[in-house]
């Protein structure tokens, strides 16, 4: 696959286990005890996809997600003993992709991993088989290799959630998404109900796009969110 896994855990056990069994399904696997070691392996190594802990000395896993979406929009799956619904939605809020409770399967782990990396750099692909690499829509374009978008020649950092919201809705101009299909779409996990998570990426992606918070995607009162094709 040539893929490349951080797996950050302060249990030893753990890191072995999943290390054993993502390098079976052919990916390349660094290993991190604390949260300072992430962040320093994250500078100087090319990480794909991050499994992160929330529990860690040092810096838990929440403060070390927090500075990787300062500059980093690669996948990140949080383990964790912690099963609360406010550990979970404060996770996905701060940008995390998936939030997975121990104990796991680590077949589970690995099938997460792989949807993960799949959903994220993947090609697009469309009617006639042929594969698509850019999408354009107005003054924006999101690059499917790079899984970057630009904005008039200019960057826009996105999260990972955030990227695949923008390519659900360029792939889609015009269309009418319900919160919870935009959630399935961002967070690839079963919808809460009044789950606020939708409207606050929404919220941060507008922010990113345009100083017109519906420049680009507009509020359809009772239905959901559409990206305005002009």
């Amino acid at each position: 696959m040539g893929y490349r896994i951080l797996i950050a855990d302060d249990e030893p056990e753990i890191r072995e286990l999943f290390r054993l069994y993502l390098e079976k399904d052919g990916y390349e696997v660094l290993e991190a005890g604390d949260g300072l070691q992430v962040l320093k392996i994250l500078k100087t190594e090319k990480i794909d996809l991050l499994l992160l802990d929330i529990m860690m000395p040092g810096l838990d896993g929440f403060a070390v997600l927090r500075q990787v979406r300062k500059e980093n929009n690669i996948p990140v799956l949080i383990l964790s003993a912690r099963d609360t619904d406010a550990d979970k939605i404060l996770g996905l809020d701060l940008g995390a992709d998936d939030y997975l409770t121990k104990p796991i399967n680590p077949l589970e782990a690995v099938a997460r991993v792989n949807s993960n990396i799949r959903r994220f750099y993947a090609l697009g692909s469309h009617g006639g088989g042929k594969d698509v690499h850019v999408l354009e829509i107005r003054d924006l374009k999101l690059d499917l290799d790079e899984c970057s978008l630009y904005r008039g020649g200019e960057e826009i950092v996105l999260t990972s959630v955030e990227y695949r919201l923008m390519r659900l809705f360029l792939e889609n101009p015009g269309k009418v998404f319900t919160k919870e299909q935009i959630f399935r779409a961002g967070w690839n996990c079963e919808y809460m109900e009044d789950d606020n998570n939708v409207m606050v990426c929404i919220s941060k992606l507008r922010a990113k796009l345009s100083d017109d918070a519906n420049h680009y995607i507009r509020t359809i009162r009772g239905l959901g969110y559409r990206f305005e094709k002009a």
